[in-house]
């Protein structure tokens, strides 16, 4: 019926009808009404029909300028649509115009359309105004309880929704609540922006600084599951801790290969895993194996639909929430050495020089010959090796850095930033902050795994196999230029953008720039978001027309479904649902965990910054400045991996002021300058939890800042 539904609106002599007028355009009995209005709200729901309110008549979306998507809300409050429809431009969204809308939201937007005549010359940004809220992206909110006069309410952890949420007092929810405790609170129903939000207390995590309720409460705030179904776990115990000789039959034997695994020294998951082998003529025999995964979680299990549900693995600061329960994730899919495991395999003839001379795809047997960590691999890179597995790595590093060279030639964009991996103490309480480097032992992996990523994403476009790509489209060309007049601004060539190479000239001269590491910041924030798509719309940062996620089915329930496009039987289905609502799902649970993870390491820094306000040894840390405002400038300090803002009250030296024309402040006194892509020393100066951002001021700021940081005109 639904389809039916669709192709009557979308006639061109269609004219908007309510459901009695659809039954008898569609010719159904009257006694088929109801089920017909169930229909109809279930597309109105998800936006794929409209309602129009003067007559309840039903129109698609599109002939009413109304665009279905979901909406993304900065701090600031200004809305962006990304349409249901990749086709579609990205909307603005102001915001006095977001109405209702929280941020993640599935909404109905109405596009502004102006006259010809106001238009102008230069398309400006399409902007829009919320009509509806389709779906809510989450009915439960974490905040702290707060006491008003004559009324409780509580202030949302997310930044983004500037709300307090009214809230009778709680009722069966163990001890009563108290002022300042963290909460997690049911939304009832928000019909004007004009009003506060009212909502429920469901749930008391505690005061914010006993133990464990900074996790708890970022668990709770992005609805993230601590436990596995009963079902799921059974389903999982039933199927063994050992490769059982039927399972091999039909399978490459590769359990004399050299295969290794390289992976970080606290990995559990070992989802991949590598041999190199010489071939004939000089060339080499490449294999990366991957955990067949889709072997033990089949379509319309347990485990398929938990794992469907999830999306992927979370990795917050002080613990993994995983895909999979850890029977398989841990151990019957981890590739761990010395016992068998079940793998499918992409197979590389490649010359001498890193060329793809040959692939194939099968289904394999392994066993690991030895788990190293990253670090292990560079201290064996960095001297003669010294048995078969070390020389088959210092030949595997050999060969990556060809093939990553040719990556660049080939116009790959370098866009790694540092990063940084916080270790806890017993208590939960930051010991030590530890720069990630991205050296060769790490780029020897990811070589490899790239080449089979789009090796398979090849495969199945030749293959005209319905799957799920990996996309990271090109960005837009208003965004582009408005970066290209940022860079120009300051004196530094930059050509068109458009053009990728050009791009990389770019890169490569901020590299050797002190204001580089900022405009190359500002470059990121011009970029689309990679998601996932059924289109091959190939992948802009890595310069690919052909792109997937293979290579880690054991954390990504994407990488899954491909393991299933291009192993398993023709026509069959991926998933129960639509392949197209697979990938948009799978896009929100990779966001919604990327959120939770940056999150869990904020609140983290936050009281680790707190503690040395509060005991009076802050810390000094070598910050970058980023973006200069008349009301100071912001810094990346990347010991941290955190930003924040140094408000022009922390700089007691002098009275600044902005010149903004240059953009950048100057002393009055002393003309010394402050801009973009200065260096200088930091100390914590005030953290806002509720804000979510912290203040940072120079270092001794009694004292004038170093010269050598703010320079003189």
């Amino acid at each position: 019926m639904e389809q039916k539904i669709l192709e009557l609106l979308g006639r061109r002599d269609y004219t908007p009808l309510n459901a009695p007028g659809l039954l008898r355009q569609l010719g159904l009995p009257r006694r088929e009404l109801r089920a017909l209005e169930r229909v109809l709200g279930r597309l109105e729901r998800s936006g794929q029909v409209a309602r129009i309110k003067t007559g309840n008549r039903y129109a698609l979306p599109s002939e009413a300028d109304l665009l279905p998507g979901r909406i993304r809300i900065n701090r600031q409050g200004i809305g962006t649509l990304q349409p249901d429809n990749p086709k579609n431009q990205v909307i603005r969204i102001p915001h006095d115009a977001t109405s209702t809308a929280l941020h993640g939201d599935h909404v109905l937007v109405r596009r502004d359309i102006l006259p010809q005549a106001r238009r102008g010359k230069r398309p400006s940004e399409p902007t829009g105004r919320v009509v509806r809220i389709l779906e809510r992206a989450r009915t439960q909110l974490v905040g702290t309880l707060q006491r008003g006069r004559s009324f409780l309410y509580v202030i949302p952890d997310d930044p983004r929704i500037p709300q307090d949420i009214y809230v009778p007092a709680a009722g069966d929810v163990g001890r009563p609540a108290r002022e300042g405790d963290k909460v997690v609170v049911e939304l009832r129903e928000w019909k004007s922006r004009h009003t506060n939000p009212e909502g429920e207390i469901i749930e008391l995590l505690g005061p914010p600084g006993a133990e464990g309720v900074d996790m708890l409460s970022v668990i709770r705030q992005y609805s993230l599951p601590l436990h596995f179904p009963n079902r799921v776990l059974r389903e999982a115990r039933s199927l063994g801790h050992e490769v059982r000789p039927t399972e091999l039959a039909g399978r490459t034997d590769c359990r004399n290969a050299p295969v290794v695994t390289i992976d970080p020294d606290d990995a559990q998951d070992f989802d991949d895993a590598m041999s190199l082998e010489p071939a004939a003529s000089g060339h080499w025999k490449l294999c990366v194996h991957i955990a067949d995964v889709s072997h033990y979680v089949t379509p319309g299990s347990a485990l398929e639909k938990e794992a469907a549900q999830r999306g992927n693995s979370t990795y917050l600061v002080d613990r993994v929430i995983p895909m999979l329960p850890e029977g398989l994730s841990n151990e019957l899919c981890s590739l761990k050495p010395r016992v068998e495991r079940l793998t499918k395999c992409v197979e590389f003839l490649l010359s001498c020089e890193g060329v793809v001379l040959k692939t194939r795809f099968y289904s394999a047997v392994i066993r690991s010959q030895h788990r190293y960590t990253y670090k292990e691999v560079l201290s064996i890179l960095q001297r003669k090796p010294q048995d078969h597995l070390e020389r088959m790595l210092h030949a595997a590093n050999t060969l990556a850095q060809k093939i990553r060279r040719a990556r660049f030639r080939a116009g790959s964009l370098d866009l790694d930033f540092p990063e940084t991996k916080i270790r806890l103490d017993e208590r939960g309480r930051i010991a030590r902050i530890e720069p990630v480097e991205n050296d060769v032992s790490h780029q020897l992996i990811e070589e490899f795994m790239l080449l089979a990523n789009e090796a398979v994403a090849a495969r199945l476009m030749s293959l005209r196999q319905p799957a799920i790509y990996r996309i990271h489209e090109e960005p837009e060309t208003r965004r582009l230029e408005e970066y290209r007049q940022e860079v120009l601004s300051h004196h530094i060539p930059c050509g068109n953008l458009s053009n990728r190479h050009e791009v990389q000239r770019l890169l490569g001269r901020l590299n050797g720039l002190a204001i580089g590491p900022a405009l190359k910041i500002g470059f990121l924030r011009s970029l689309m978001r990679a998601r996932y798509a059924l289109e091959p719309l190939g992948h802009y940062g890595l310069a690919k027309k052909r792109y997937t996620h293979f290579t880690s089915p054991i954390r990504r329930y994407a990488d899954l479904l491909v393991h299933r496009a291009l192993f398993g039987p023709p026509g069959q289905p991926l998933t129960a649902g639509t392949p197209r609502e697979e990938a948009d799902h799978i896009s929100e649970t990779e966001r919604n965990s990327d959120d939770a993870e940056r999150d869990s390491k904020s609140v983290k820094l936050f009281a680790f910054l707190l503690a040395q306000i509060d005991s009076g040894r802050r810390q000094r840390y070598g910050a970058l400045v980023t973006d200069v405002r008349n009301f100071g400038f912001f810094v990346d300090v990347p010991a941290l991996g955190l930003g924040g803002l140094v408000p022009l009250s922390g700089l007691s030296d002098d009275i600044y002021r902005f010149d903004s024309v240059r953009g950048q402040l100057v002393g009055r006194r002393s003309r010394r300058v402050i801009r973009l892509g200065d260096r200088i020393e930091v100390e914590a100066a005030k953290v806002d939890t509720f804000k979510r951002q912290v203040d940072f001021r120079p270092a001794e700021a009694a004292r004038a800042p170093r010269a050598s940081s703010i320079r003189p005109v």
